[in-house]
Formats: C-alpha cells, structure tokens, sequence
C-alpha cells in the first residue's frame, strides 16, 4: 500500500521506481494500483511521470 501524503508518495514511488521496477506500469501491477489514478494523484500536486527518466518531476 502507497502512502496518502501526496510528498511521502512521490518519494516512495520515485525510489521504487529507481531501485525495484523498470517502469510505472510494472509498478502499479506488482503493487495493485491504478496507474492512471497515482499520476492524478501525484499532478494534482504539480508531477508528471516522465518516463525517459523512470520518475515524477
């Protein structure tokens, strides 16, 4: 389960995705999240997933 707080969530989505996963979409399906609804979630509060870079900026 991913954090609520939305900076405690982009850190831990960032780290999980530099260290464990090679992209978003293996993220989300190993972990069981939406993955249209962590990137609002994660806009709302001004990221975007950049996917060259494999994080939220």
């Amino acid at each position: 389960m991913l954090p609520k707080d939305p900076m405690l969530l982009l850190s831990v989505v960032n780290t999980k995705l530099r260290d464990d996963y090679d992209s978003l979409e293996a993220l989300c399906e190993d972990l069981g999240e939406d993955e249209e609804e962590l990137k609002e979630r994660l806009a709302a509060v001004g990221f975007v997933y950049q996917p060259q870079l494999r994080q939220f900026r």
